[in-house]
């Protein structure tokens, strides 16, 4: 059984705030001797600004705590915080307000509006650390994600509930085919949110976004790589509760995220404050906590509602020691890869293709389509095999029959996984196109 919203709010609602007193600043840390609240509260701290100006609250959200000392990381940076200063519990619950007032609205990680709009007026609350999905009330994807991207609906098949990671370098295409796979991927809503992006990235795509007939469907969440790593970590956690929200309506949502990376890099700054010993790279181990509940709390459900969830890795080519990578490649139901050799052809998208996979594909495809894939990974890995001796003009045709028919086939393959940035092709064509390809004629299987 829900609460109504008011009996949300009042249950949230600390009528006697246990307080403390701040002991110690630094840059961006405080401690102080207070208050007793959970680990991630929300808490503010009483500035006095002087002149006999009312004191100026500065949010801040507790980061670690035992019995002589609470740590605490301010959401603002430089934010003029005193010893002394009184450090007040907020609410009791982590509550952030949700529902349909942010569809096609752009948000910070506190929910305020920065579209230039009025403020979002949403009456139903949701918990911002919400629970992740029993293993029973789960529902295996079984429908088709239809992106309008040859070479992810043809090679890289995605269901409607799965959880996938584009792993890239800088200045591969990324950006473009994450605001691709937005407008073009079919769902009842997007939420996009930019983790430590550029102020005027942000802009730029709001701006695309917000000029679409379709433009109620998406949501902006954003923190820029100015403000403080408790924002940016709460970018996140916010996008997944409105996304969370959604679901529990029955909609199928697409949470996008650029990038997790960042992400973890904001909890290695805010674990690193709060005294946590690092590890690989320097990682804390409350990154690899949160990552992985993180993923948990997106896929499908059996309500009917699905949160279809596409992360952005950060990873520069074979860096097999990114503890990040790793973890996310172990987390998600697949990843694709983008290559820095292709997007300097100027092939996009800059997929590649033999290093990605989609671990639902084959359940989701018929068997037609499935021997397709397969036949175009096998051209693909024999002529990257035999790269060097071909193109240094050593290989002999007939030396080997698979690299024969690969580069009989190169072109057509390429032809293929090239794509416009603006084209939007139907499912059924990509599948036909991909038979084609293979000489498996135009069935659908």
């Amino acid at each position: 059984m829900t609460l109504h919203p008011f009996l949300q709010r009042l249950e949230a609602t600390a009528f006697a705030s246990p307080y403390g007193h701040v002991t110690k600043v630094a840059a961006g840390l405080v401690e102080s001797t207070g208050p007793a609240a959970s680990l991630g509260a929300l808490c503010e701290i009483e500035c006095d600004c002087g002149d006999g100006r009312p004191a100026r609250r500065i949010a801040a959200e507790i980061a670690a705590m035992d019995d002589r000392r609470v740590v605490l990381i301010p959401l603002e940076q430089d934010a003029p915080i005193q010893l002394g200063a009184k450090v007040v519990s907020r609410a009791r619950q982590r509550l952030v307000p949700v529902g349909d007032a942010f569809a096609g609205r752009a948000i910070d990680a506190l929910g305020r509006p920065i579209d230039g709009g009025r403020e979002v007026c949403a009456i139903e609350t949701s918990a911002l650390d919400g629970d992740v999905p029993k293993p029973m009330d789960r529902a295996d994807p079984s429908t088709v994600l239809r992106t309008g991207i040859r070479a992810i609906d043809g090679l890289l098949t995605l269901g409607v509930g799965q959880r996938v990671g584009v792993f890239a370098a800088s200045g591969v295409g990324k950006t473009s085919l994450m605001e691709q796979l937005a407008t073009q991927t079919e769902a009842d809503r997007c939420i996009l949110c930019l983790v430590g992006e550029r102020g005027r990235e942000v802009e730029a795509l709001w701006r695309v976004l917000s000029a679409r007939p379709d433009a109620q469907r998406f949501t902006l969440v954003a923190a820029t790589s100015d403000e403080s790593a408790a924002l940016r970590v709460r970018s996140v956690q916010y996008a997944l509760t409105l996304a969370d929200y959604w679901r529990g309506q029955g909609e199928h949502v697409v949470l996008m995220v650029d990038s997790v990376t960042r992400m973890a890099m904001a909890l290695r700054e805010i674990g690193l404050a709060a005294g946590a010993p690092p590890t690989v790279r320097a990682y804390t181990p409350n990154v690899f906590a949160a990552l992985p509940r993180i993923v948990e709390r997106c896929g499908a459900i059996k309500n009917g509602g699905a949160i279809t969830a596409i992360m952005t890795v950060l990873s520069e080519t074979d860096d097999i020691d990114d503890p990040i990578v790793e973890l996310m490649k172990s987390l998600l139901d697949g990843h694709i890869v983008l290559s820095r050799t292709l997007a300097e052809q100027g092939h996009f998208p800059a997929i590649d293709i033999p290093r990605s996979i989609s671990r639902l594909s084959e359940r989701l495809v018929s068997a037609a389509h499935g021997t397709a894939v397969r036949d175009v990974v096998a051209m693909l890995s024999a002529y990257e095999e035999a790269r060097v001796m071909i193109e240094s003009g050593v290989y002999k045709s007939g030396t080997n029959a698979n690299v024969d028919r690969a580069i009989a086939a190169r072109m057509t393959v390429a032809g293929f996984l090239r794509q416009n940035r603006t084209a939007n092709v139907a499912f059924e064509e990509t599948r036909n196109q991909l038979l084609r390809v293979t000489g498996s004629g135009a069935s659908h299987g």
